[in-house]
């Protein structure tokens, strides 16, 4: 396998991963967080990141939108619900496995 051809299948794989999350509404982030210590926010802010480090602008906003598939106040309105007592208990509890973004949780 090459290079190129890796890159590829891993960006083909991200866009198999970022479309299953805009089908999957009914998961929320709190969710995704509290099992695998990573969510939509965190893949817009790798995004970002990544697109910062190859001289684009690309703000979080922005990137917020490509993972999302729509701006983050439409989701909010749309399909975000509040968390439990028991959700935000288990995000306190996973925060040291949580992912790192550009160096800080």
């Amino acid at each position: 396998m090459t290079k190129d051809q890796k890159t590829q299948i891993e960006a083909a794989a991200f866009r198999g991963l970022i479309e299953h999350l805009q089908h999957r509404t009914d998961v929320q982030n709190i969710d995704l967080m509290n099992l695998a210590g990573f969510c939509r926010n965190c893949l817009a802010k790798w995004y970002a990141a990544e697109a910062k480090k190859q001289g684009l602008e690309i703000d979080y906003s922005g990137a917020q939108e490509e993972v999302y598939g729509i701006s983050i106040d439409e989701w909010k309105s749309n399909h975000q619900t509040p968390a439990s007592d028991e959700q935000k208990a288990l995000f306190e509890s996973t925060k040291p496995m949580h992912a790192v973004i550009s160096g800080h949780k």
